[in-house]
């Protein structure tokens, strides 16, 4: 029997469509938390550091290879999807059959499944010196899930599908939550002694309880105290409790580490992200992606943060969305801002309400208070951006740059037609439109000269009149 020391192969079961989804993707390409739920379950798998990691694919196996790109794992086609247990015997040869080794086994749709969860079963399997373990829990609902049959003194006899069950098992609360540990050799030689009787039908894992302790070979179910971290997703109503679970999660591993979540149950924050001491986070915001916040922050109501970098200090405000940007330190958004991707804030910069950047770097202590459009500019430290300014950086075919100097002041309801440059201290007036570079200390215009007309008003009024007389 394997002891601590024994090799650990772990294989992902990744192949099966999830048809009670209702869904034309795969079931675990599904997001749980901002990542496909299986992405999740290689996270876990991986942090275990196994000697030999294996993913079953089957259903959409090329979409799924794609969202596991990167994972230190071996791929295997299971061209026929007929049951977990098929899918073993479809990685026999990947995973091997040395006795001697520890085989976990783990469905692919547990994406709330702990590290610390699988160690300790694994650690109980060795120590129990079972051939066969299985993870069990006793969920609130246990419909639709396969349900382990114990005797009278608690000894696992079968696992049996929700469809094969009799009403008497119907009636058992503990079910199969899809994670095991075997002896590799064991499990694969039951699984094929089973697929002999019945060559055409589907196998499940779980399958092997009863042919094992048949044979006299020591199996045990190891029920789990967390019911919700180790259910399957088989419906919408588990993507949606699985999704819950680790925002959930996340909160209050935050909130134990010194950040603010005002209501976490209102708050979606990526299991990923990095968020410093004694920022506050205020209720309806979503983090995704790996996202870095500073400590000192605080992250306004409504905010939709992804894959973005935040300094120490920062404050956003309400209702800001904002992806593959940067916020500096002591700097001020919003609200209601957006920051496309390439954006940079410096140091104690402040963009606005209703102002909109892309690919543009603000220097420090640069603002664009109010109602402006800012793509494809650098744009440096002390300037003013008034309001109604727009970078025209587009015409139609290409991008073209704007490029700003020292404490430039741009009048409101301004358009820069890129390209163009602008010197140190230059000032534009406002309701400029700038087609020429300006250089540093100069001020340009572009209006026509203003023209007053004496008496208009009166005059129209007067021609009104006699107008509805006809």
């Amino acid at each position: 029997m394997p002891d601590h020391r024994s090799p650990l192969v772990v294989l992902v079961l990744a192949a099966g469509q999830g048809k009670r989804l209702r869904s034309k993707t795969n079931k675990l390409l599904h997001r749980v938390a901002g990542r496909p739920m299986v992405a999740l379950v290689l996270d876990a798998a991986s942090a275990l550091g196994p000697d030999r990691l294996v993913t079953v694919v089957g259903h959409q196996a090329d979409q799924l290879r794609e969202a596991l790109d990167g994972q230190p794992t071996r791929f295997v086609l299971q061209r026929e999807q007929r049951g977990t247990g098929h899918a073993v015997l479809a990685a026999s040869r990947a995973i091997g059959q040395n006795d001697g080794a520890t085989l976990l086994v783990l469905d692919g749709d547990l994406p709330a499944v702990k590290p610390a969860t699988l160690r300790r079963f694994i650690a109980r399997h060795r120590r129990g010196g079972a051939v066969f373990s299985m993870l069990t829990a006793e969920p609130v609902s246990p419909d639709g899930r396969a349900r382990v049959v114990r005797d009278e003194r608690g000894r696992v006899l079968k696992v049996v599908q929700h469809r094969d069950a009799t009403p008497a098992e119907k009636t058992i609360t503990e079910v199969d939550c899809g994670i095991y540990c075997a002896a590799p050799g064991a499990l694969i030689g039951s699984l094929k002694r089973l697929a002999r009787k019945s060559p055409r039908s589907e196998h499940h894992v779980a399958d092997a309880v009863r042919d094992l302790v048949e044979r006299g070979e020591k199996t045990v179910a190891v029920t789990h105290h967390d019911a919700e971290e180790i259910i399957g997703v088989d419906t919408r109503q588990d993507l949606s409790r699985a999704t819950r679970a680790l925002y959930a999660r996340k909160a209050d591993d935050l909130q134990s580490a010194g950040v603010t979540v005002l209501d976490a149950d209102s708050t979606w924050i990526d299991p990923r992200a990095r968020i410093g001491r004694d920022t506050v986070i205020y209720p309806g915001v979503l983090i995704e992606g790996a996202c870095t916040v500073g400590e000192d922050c605080l992250i306004g109501p409504g905010c939709h943060l992804t894959n973005m970098t935040v300094g120490r200090g920062a404050q956003i405000f309400d209702h800001c969305v904002m992806i593959d940007s940067s916020i500096g330190d002591g700097a001020l958004v919003g609200p209601f801002a957006r920051l496309r991707p390439g954006s940079v804030l410096e140091e104690g910069s402040r963009v606005g309400n209703f102002v909109e950047l892309k690919k543009t770097r603000l220097g420090p202590g640069s603002k664009a208070n109010h109602l402006a459009y800012l793509g494809d500019s650098t744009i440096g430290p002390s300037c003013n951006i008034g309001a109604g300014t727009i970078t025209c950086n587009y015409d139609g075919a290409h991008k073209y740059p704007t490029v700003m100097g020292r404490g430039v002041f741009i009048g409101s309801d301004t358009q820069l037609i890129a390209p163009v440059t602008l010197g140190d201290g230059a000032y534009v007036g406002a309701g400029a439109t700038i087609t020429n570079d300006v250089p540093a200390g100069a001020l340009a215009l572009s209006r026509q000269p203003q023209k007053n007309i004496e008496g208009w008003v009166e005059r129209r009024a007067k021609k009104s009149k006699k107008s509805k007389k006809k």
